[in-house]
């Protein structure tokens, strides 16, 4: 298995935002239907990379915080979507002022931040009526059919001999994880189910931004979409927790 990087993602921070899919309206809807994703109210978005979720936030008339480690990262958010505010910092590192957030997000970031430190800085810094929204996009769908370019991508990470500790991707793990600090009630767990079309530049450019993928194997990627054809369909998984905080004793 190759190493986790966290700051990986700083290198390859000019093609980041345009290569990683969108998430899916669905899971926009959910969000909003809290009730706190609207005009005037206040969110911290953690680990924000390139603003993917910032600027929807913003574009629904949040104010909107942005919390980004990266260097490179954190310029490019500033650049793109100037009406937020940005914090380069890790999560771990921020200090919020207390019950000044209606929502605090996670988008394919919260498994890279230590949670017995992050949660209880969030849970100061959220109003009692807040919620805590975590979600990611997960590369595959595991109640699809499989494809034959999934079938060549598994024997890629196969032939690397290791896996996680733990899963990342997996929602329960992730929800287990924020209850079990008491700070935050896990209210509701969504899953969704999609497909996309990518090009083998697309995939050359999507596999580069993941973490744990050598250029080798990035390039191994690409090649097996053009032995198929040069597009290929990959059924995408996303998934979202809502999580209540807990009130203070």
């Amino acid at each position: 298995m190759n190493n986790l990087d966290p700051m990986h993602f700083n290198a390859v921070a000019a093609n980041y935002g345009s290569a990683r899919p969108h998430y899916p309206a669905a899971l926009w809807r959910d969000a909003a239907a809290t009730g706190l994703v609207e005009p005037g109210r206040r969110a911290l978005d953690l680990g924000a990379g390139s603003g993917e979720a910032t600027g929807e936030l913003l574009a629904r008339g949040m104010d909107v915080v942005a919390v980004e480690p990266g260097e490179s990262l954190a310029a490019i958010l500033q650049q793109r979507f100037p009406a937020a505010t940005v914090v380069r910092s890790r999560a771990e590192d921020i200090r919020p002022d207390t019950a000044a957030f209606d929502l605090a997000i996670a988008a394919t970031s919260i498994h890279w931040m230590d949670l017995d430190v992050v949660l209880p800085l969030v849970h100061k810094a959220l109003t009692a009526e807040a919620r805590l929204l975590v979600w990611r996009n997960v590369f595959g769908d595991p109640d699809a059919e499989v494809t034959p370019f999934r079938h060549e991508i598994q024997r890629i990470v196969n032939r690397r001999g290791t896996t996680r500790e733990g899963n990342p991707e997996d929602l329960e793990h992730t929800a287990a994880k924020i209850a079990r600090t008491q700070l935050f009630t896990v209210e509701q767990m969504h899953r969704y189910r999609w497909s996309i079309e990518l090009t083998a530049d697309q995939i050359h450019a999507l596999f580069a931004t993941f973490s744990d993928w050598s250029e080798s194997e990035v390039r191994q990627a690409a090649s097996i979409a053009e032995t198929l054809g040069g597009t290929v369909t990959e059924h995408y998984s996303s998934w979202l927790i809502n999580a209540r905080p807990s009130p203070n004793e």
